[in-house]
């Protein structure tokens, strides 16, 4: 009884609930705490480096090298999770299996190893790609998910903690092979192109096209490109409409939490919060900082500094006691880390993914994931999300695998936007939405297909949101960073 007259029947539903609940909470939380173990603080006692390990699959292939074979059928489990929320992907898997698009590709890919990114390289191979694989980050592989797909048969090289020397061995195993040559290049940051430009050009003879997806890549890209060296096609998927205003915004406003609260434990309410860089990454952070109560301050600086350091060692130096400092961009270039590693300074681990750097008068700084990407490497990113980011990638590998010749140069593409739409349509029953179609007449009258595109290409598809500028404030120059922290 809870004291007031409605109070024996509430009591009497919240009963129900709980016998009705109690099979799932039972069911799930198994699996909820070896997904945590697993992927996040990567629990096991076993210290050997995979290089060392003599591992095979249940086919008797050794063609992969990954943490623990053993961990496939945990990672199988996380893989059916994430189908679940990329229905997109997998209708599209469906629906082009039978044609069999990438009969034939051989796709040699770089990405982030999770469950997620394993649906988009399992629907490679259903649509006919043979696929090596390993991991643009030392600290995002889910070392379960990579055992799953080398159990699958697909050639994987990646583990959570990589040194970097670890990285470069993995990058050159799935690109140096006997009998094997890749014709399509899946790249998310430019490490696999740049390393198969400087150790394997030839490779570039067969390579059809290089598919990027993240801004530090697509930068690279337009490097080559504009030094004339860029030996293919390449598609920019990043600049999408469908990466850059779900991936980049939603994506990172969901995740930078995750990341942060598993990592620190820390309240941002009332927390004075600076976010360098303002797009849709950064507008993400700071819609999510905001409504956690944090006082969020921006700093802008000039695009043509976006590879130097943005936080250096003078910031850092100038830190308040417990500042908090972490990175949601895709390389570790953005905090100037190697400035931290002097005698001077102490490292101490006091969890996975957290460093306390002490300075001598006993100030720390709170140094998550060694300055490199928060979200992936910290917590998890929303399956949905990466779904649209992934069908975007599929299609972009189809469309460069099967032009014709000659209707792409040696140069950098975007996605063409009827496949923008394309990609946004297959994801609309999620919501249960359903498009109006445009009669003949209304067609003629606006001078539109009825099939698309609806868009002229220079059209933003700029968000509507009730945050105004004067939500944050906004600090013209990067050197104000330390003032506020």
């Amino acid at each position: 009884y809870l004291g007031w007259p409605e109070g024996e029947y509430i009591f009497s539903k919240f009963h129900f609930w709980m016998n009705y609940s109690f099979k799932f909470i039972a069911e799930t939380t198994f699996q909820q705490d070896y997904h945590c173990a697993a992927s996040y603080t990567d629990s096991s006692d076993d210290e050997t480096s995979p290089r060392e390990k003599t591992q095979v699959n249940s086919k008797g292939s050794s063609d992969f090298c990954v943490k623990n074979i053993k961990q496939a059928e945990f990672g199988r489990r996380e893989i059916e999770i994430a189908e679940q929320d990329m229905s997109a992907l997998i209708s599209l898997r469906k629906r082009a299996q039978g044609e069999k698009p990438l009969a034939g590709a051989k796709v040699v890919g770089c990405t982030h190893i999770t469950a997620q990114t394993a649906v988009l390289i399992e629907t490679l191979v259903a649509l006919g790609a043979q696929c090596r694989w390993t991991a643009c980050n030392i600290y995002s592989t889910q070392n379960e998910v990579a055992a799953a797909l080398a159990e699958s048969g697909v050639s994987v090289f990646a583990w959570k903690g990589e040194s970097e020397d670890d990285f470069w061995w993995c990058i050159d195993r799935c690109v140096n092979v006997e009998g094997w040559q890749a014709n399509m290049i899946l790249d998310d940051g430019g490490d696999l192109t740049h390393w198969v430009y400087k150790k394997y050009p030839s490779v570039f003879k067969k390579v059809r096209g290089i598919v990027e997806e993240s801004v530090t890549g697509v930068h690279r890209l337009y490097q080559l490109s504009k030094a004339g060296k860029l030996c293919v096609p390449a598609m920019n998927v990043n600049d999408s409409v469908t990466k850059q205003k779900f991936d980049n915004l939603y994506c990172c406003r969901e995740s930078i939490l995750d990341g942060l609260k598993r990592t620190t434990d820390v309240m941002f309410g009332g927390k004075q919060v600076v976010v360098c860089g303002y797009g849709e990454v950064g507008k993400g952070c700071c819609s999510a900082l905001k409504a956690l109560g944090a006082i969020v301050c921006v700093t802008e600086i000039d695009p043509i500094c976006a590879l130097q350091n943005v936080v250096t060692r003078e910031h850092l130096d100038r830190m308040k006691n417990g500042c908090i400092v972490c990175n949601m961009g895709h390389s570790n270039t953005e905090i100037d880390v190697a400035s931290l590693r002097t005698p001077e300074l102490t490292w101490e681990r006091v969890r996975s993914q957290v460093d306390h750097v002490i300075w001598p008068d006993g100030k720390r700084v709170i140094l998550l994931a060694e300055g490199r990407l928060l979200n992936l490497s910290c917590s998890t990113v929303p399956s949905f999300v990466l779904s649209i980011t992934a069908t975007t990638q599929a299609l972009a590998l189809i469309e460069l695998y099967n032009a014709p010749e000659g209707r792409y140069k040696q140069d950098v593409y975007l996605l063409p936007k009827k496949m923008d739409e394309y990609v946004a349509s297959l994801h609309l029953p999620n919501f249960d939405a359903h498009l109006t179609e445009l009669s003949d007449e209304q067609a003629k009258y606006m001078g539109l297909n009825k099939n698309g595109p609806f868009k002229p290409n220079y059209y933003r598809y700029d968000r509507c949101s009730k945050t105004t500028h004067h939500d944050f404030d906004y600090v013209q120059y990067t050197h104000f960073y330390c003032n506020v922290v």
